[in-house]
């Protein structure tokens, strides 16, 4: 077989994933070359390669996903090699064939198994004849009650787009059409199937490797059972929990389907395990898949190493490596869980997260650098490796916890709640445990902001009086006398809950500002960036960290983040009633039909798309009324904060949640 030494590589993505493969690449001696987006300029990929070439625009469409423009950056770069990473064109068989058509190594599968596996119907034809177990189809036109729930997928694609469960008869012919749509604009494709919806069921996978000398190996099975909107958020290797049997018979069913379609490269093979045990297969990813790295640790490998090598031609070790241990994987999301997963935006100030023995990161991200619209919002991949499932879980949350981050609001406090919730901790595990848990994983914890709110007040005052300048001269009102040793006050506003918190407290002669009237409460030291308080006879110390008039604070077992306020509100800074403003900077896509000035709404009644980070956020109408003010345009980029629109409401109307967040029709970047 003909060998080709990859020396260059060009990654055709972005973020943790392109910044993961370049480090092996470092570690093999072959020069990378990133490709970026002008939104992406200076994003860390970029900085890591040796070579980059710029794909003008900041839309994926318009960059990321144009084929044409990654091969001529490849061989304008010299590169020997492409990787698709995941997302975008990994599974484009067009983008496959056009790499090497240049002449290019296309480090993934064959060609033709991309085609094979790309549509879901057609894929599982071809599984059912290898003898992989499978749900029963269900027809649409032809499904009764006794079908119930069933579950619509889109043919093509994945990331939950064009998915939908069923569990009324008689919403089946809209929700078919609203999933064909959505499908449509997603992929290009409207084929939409139904098959039966299995509650509380378990998303098992397995880990492929193949090489082109009939060498497949079955690496082991992961557990992605915790999703939110059919995107994983935890992952873990092994699956727990599952008997031999059954692992047997997902490592042998999924060598079959890799065999099946004379497969090479890392894929994964995805499975549904119903309650009873019973394994379906769902879809093989020809890819490698974001989750990758707890099979790495567990079985001491690098699957992106096994690809290049693959890619060159070279044969796999017939002996399957020895697995050891166990690991769990964490996304974290720039996203707040409390609000309807909602994305967020901005400047991240801070990122670190402990170094330990069996703990890894892997991120796109580092402090300073910004949190775009564009692309997904996750930030890291926080993995723990230990050997126990205990130990690693452990170990993860613990990392999680004293990780400090400042800027956006993220997923990390529902992280640590999750790894620690007495389900998770049993492995009783299923697709519905969001479903299931997510007010009491987002309700407010067992903190003390007030607490936190008070050191960081100490510590305003402590770099107000270090600040340089000539001491400020007492002014005298009458018989008082604005002296440091009378009580003052600042406020703070939490983020992002909106709770406000006065601290008052005084500076006396020592020098050393204490709170005012807080009994159990002593001040040990304090400045600017740290704070050492006894609290009832317990010593805690506090970090602070400010980006503008944001205050962040972190502490043993919490993280908190406060707006410095003026001492007196000023009524510039207040709405009308009725106003609708930008949840989240982004761009307005669409409005309601006939929306404008003097329009009837009725309460909850969509009134303006946006679109951010790869979510639509539909603007409601937070009560029935007029429109009397719009200030959104589709094509109208906007900040977060900006007044959309006002709806004068009825004297007698009902108030609703002015806001809603859905998938944006967009290919997925982190399936």
């Amino acid at each position: 077989m003909r060998r080709d030494v990859i020396h260059s590589l060009l990654v055709a993505n972005r973020g943790e994933i392109a910044c993961r493969i370049f480090r092996t690449c470092r570690d093999l001696g072959i020069t990378t070359v990133a490709v970026y987006s002008d939104a992406d300029a200076g994003a860390l990929h970029v900085r890591e390669a040796d070579l980059a070439v710029r794909l003008p625009g900041s839309a994926p469409a318009d960059t990321y996903l144009r084929g044409d423009l990654v091969v001529a950056a490849a061989l304008a770069a010299g590169a020997d090699a492409v990787h698709p990473g995941y997302g975008f064109l990994s599974e484009n068989a067009a983008f496959a064939a056009a790499v090497q058509d240049a002449g290019l190594t296309w480090v993934g599968p064959p060609v033709k198994a991309i085609e094979l596996m790309a549509s879901k119907t057609r894929a599982k034809e071809l599984m059912g004849g290898a003898g992989v177990p499978l749900l029963a189809p269900v027809d649409p036109a032809t499904a009764s009650e006794d079908d119930l729930p069933l579950l619509l997928k889109a043919a093509s694609g994945g990331g939950g787009r064009g998915m939908r469960i069923v569990r009324e008869l008689g919403s089946l012919p809209g929700e078919l059409l609203a999933a064909a749509a959505e499908a449509a604009s997603a992929f290009g494709d409207g084929e939409v199937f139904a098959e039966p919806y299995v509650e509380r069921g378990r998303h098992v996978e397995v880990q492929v490797m193949a090489d082109a000398y009939d060498t497949v190996w079955a690496l082991g099975t992961r557990d992605c059972s915790l999703q939110r909107r059919h995107q994983k958020v935890i992952e873990e290797a092994p699956a727990p929990g599952l008997d031999e049997g059954l692992r047997t018979r997902l490592h042998d069913a999924a060598v079959a389907a890799a065999r099946a379609v004379g497969y090479r490269g890392a894929g994964t093979v995805e499975f549904l395990v119903s309650a009873e045990g019973r394994p379906y297969f769902l879809e093989m990813n020809t890819r490698l898949q974001v989750e990758h790295p707890v099979t790495e640790a567990v079985f001491g490998v690098d699957l992106v190493a096994l690809q290049l090598r693959v890619a060159e031609g070279e044969p796999l070790d017939p002996v399957l490596p020895a697995a050891s241990g166990h690991a769990v994987e964490a996304r974290l999301y720039a996203e707040d869980p409390a609000r309807d997963w909602q994305p967020q935006t901005g400047a991240l100030l801070t990122l670190e997260v402990p170094e330990a023995p069996g703990l890894r990161l892997d991120t796109g991200y580092t402090g300073g650098d910004t949190i775009g619209v564009h692309y997904d919002p996750m930030l890291a991949k926080v993995i723990a490796h230990a050997p126990t499932r205990t130990e690693a879980v452990r170990l993860l949350a613990g990392a999680l916890e004293r990780a400090r981050i400042h800027g956006p609001v993220t997923n990390r406090e529902l992280l640590v709640r999750s790894l620690r919730h007495p389900d998770f901790a049993a492995a009783r595990l299923d697709t519905g445990f969001y479903d299931r848990h997510l007010a009491d994983l987002t309700a407010p914890g067992a903190g003390d902001p007030a607490t936190a709110a008070l050191a960081a007040a100490l510590a305003e005052a402590v770099r107000a009086t270090a600040s340089p300048g000539p001491a400020p001269t007492p002014t005298r009102f009458g018989a008082w006398r604005n002296l440091p040793s009378q009580p003052q006050v600042k406020r703070f506003r939490s983020e992002p809950d909106g709770t406000e918190h006065e601290i008052a407290y005084r500076t006396p002669r020592t020098g050393t500002p204490e709170p005012y009237d807080a009994p159990g409460v002593r001040v040990l030291a304090a400045d600017p960036d740290r704070v050492t308080l006894e609290l009832d006879g317990v010593t805690r110390h506090f970090e602070l960290a400010r980006d503008r008039d944001r205050l962040h604070v972190d502490t043993a077992g919490a993280s908190y983040a406060f707006t410095a306020l003026p001492r007196f509100t000023d009524p510039a800074t207040q709405t009308d009633p009725g106003s609708l403003l930008a949840p989240m900077p982004g761009t307005v896509v669409r409005l309601a039909e006939g929306l404008a000035p003097g329009a009837r709404v009725e309460a909850g009644q969509p009134l303006i798309w946006l679109e951010a980070m790869k979510m639509e956020h539909r603007i409601l109408a937070p009560a029935s009324g007029t429109l009397t003010a719009l200030h959104a345009a589709p094509g109208h980029q906007v900040e977060v904060g900006a007044l959309l629109a006002v709806v004068q409401e009825d004297p007698d109307a009902t108030p609703v949640s002015a806001s809603a967040s859905v998938p944006a029709s967009v290919p997925e970047e982190n399936a």
